[in-house]
């Protein structure tokens, strides 16, 4: 039987085929974590570990040569794997009598030698983040080209600041993009270092190498380095069976990204609102009820992986208190989170790159939403700019009973200041102009644009 790159099947009681999850469906991520990729990326360590072995001379190059021969996921039941699995708990105990099957007699006794389960397993899980990790960071890279397009162009676009909901003081819609780009960047660097560092795993059945040695191995740290080269990972100082930092620093990191792109997500769907429509989407969504709807489904799907990103991370995180050289739960509990953090951070940076590249920016709406408190957005301006003119109290006095009547007369601050004989020497027209204050936001822009 062959699979498909994703490893699904359709069908009654077929694989998962994403029906619930269009956040990661058609992704790279989907196809990078599918049944099949995992049996690729387990036939990948299995083969590699032969040729290192026979790098070292302690293998015949022809057994390396029809292990990695043999090592086709196409030749392999997917179904008839995993059913088996239930047997020994894990995929990589039928997979390696199949193997050596496949290979044949003459070479079988090269099949898995000096491994144990674990070691294969947590390699191809390795394999597995590593090729994700790549179409991740391409659509990383392309939300942040993006929005650093949209921080460039609108550096000067003034909009409301908003805290607790509420209007607070005016900023710049270049500095909010810039802000999104900022965390975009620092999830691509944490993402990157993991995607450089991730480990190989070989240390035989309870991590001391043992099998190797008795295999003829002088220098097993030699065959660990050479298996690590082969696959293109790092070398581990130790065997990690149960030091289970790699993945959890892999949780961490895929779980800071999810909400890292889930603020631009909250903010988009914010903005995006009916009342507001400060920002929508390139092409929105449509609704099977309301012809008119244009819903923000990008965001919307991002927004859903940021919510589920941190109780996986959470699994993994506590998979860490694993008991002796090889944990019964801790480990096996790893493995459906891990792919499901994979999966949904893929997605997520696959919808980041298309939302932001294709967000559309209402700047008039921004700016004629600074004068929906009447000039109240600027009142922290004018208490400091009065106070030195007529002290902190009456400041206080005169700003509070104008800032009532601007609301209860539907009248701008600025008019009513200007009836204050007091006030009759300020340029009272530029201190109550929100766009005359956005303090450093513009500075603040071209700094966070320089960082590459």
């Amino acid at each position: 039987m062959t699979a498909d790159d994703a490893g699904d099947t359709a069908g009654p009681g077929g694989s998962d085929t994403g029906l619930l999850a269009p956040g990661r469906a058609g992704s790279p991520a989907e196809a990078a974590t599918g049944d099949f990729a995992f049996l690729t990326a387990l036939l990948d360590a299995e083969a590699a570990l032969t040729r290192a072995q026979a790098s070292l001379g302690l293998a015949p190059a022809e057994a390396a040569d029809a292990v990695t021969a043999a090592a086709d996921p196409s030749r392999f039941d997917l179904h008839t794997l995993a059913s088996r699995a239930r047997a020994g708990g894990n995929p990589v105990i039928p997979l390696v009598a199949d193997l050596g099957t496949a290979v044949g007699a003459g070479h079988a006794a090269f099949v898995h030698r000096g491994a144990t389960s674990q070691d294969i397993m947590d390699t191809a899980t390795m394999l597995v983040a590593v090729r994700t990790l790549d179409p991740i960071l391409a659509d990383l890279a392309r939300t942040q080209s993006a929005l650093a397009r949209l921080a460039r162009v609108h550096r000067d676009t003034v909009m409301p600041g908003r805290t607790l909901t509420q209007h607070a003081v005016p900023t710049t819609f270049g500095l909010k993009a810039a802000g999104w780009r900022s965390l975009v960047l620092d999830a691509r660097d944490r993402l990157q270092h993991l995607r450089d560092n991730l480990p190989a795993q070989l240390g035989g059945a309870a991590g001391t190498l043992a099998a190797l040695v008795a295999y003829g191995a002088s220098d097993p740290e030699a065959l660990v380095e050479a298996y690590a080269r082969e696959l293109g990972l790092a070398a581990p100082v130790l065997p990690w069976h149960t030091l289970r930092a790699p993945v959890a620093d892999l949780a961490g990191a895929l779980a800071f990204t999810a909400g890292a792109l889930g603020k631009t997500a909250a903010d988009v769907l914010t903005l995006s609102r009916t009342e507001i429509r400060e920002l929508s989407e390139g092409s929105g969504g449509g609704s099977s009820a309301m012809p008119h709807k244009a819903n923000p489904v990008r965001a919307t799907l991002i927004a859903a992986a940021a919510r589920r990103a941190p109780q996986l991370a959470a699994t993994l995180y506590g998979s860490m208190a694993a008991e002796d050289e090889r944990p019964a739960g801790a480990w096996h509990a790893e493995w459906e989170p891990l792919r499901d953090l994979l999966r949904l951070v893929g997605g997520a940076a696959r919808d980041a790159a298309e939302l932001t590249g294709g967000l559309r920016v209402h700047a008039d709406t921004m700016r004629a939403h600074l004068d929906l408190t009447h000039g109240l957005i600027v009142s922290e301006r004018l208490s400091a700019e009065l106070a030195p003119v007529l002290g902190r109290a009456r400041a206080k006095e005169l700003l509070t009973g104008a800032a009532r009547r601007a609301t209860a007369e539907d009248r701008p601050l600025g008019e009513l200041l200007a009836e204050e004989p007091e006030l009759t020497d300020l340029d009272l027209t530029a201190l109550t102009d929100p766009t005359r204050y956005t303090g450093s936001a513009g500075a603040l822009t071209d700094r966070a644009l320089e960082r590459r």
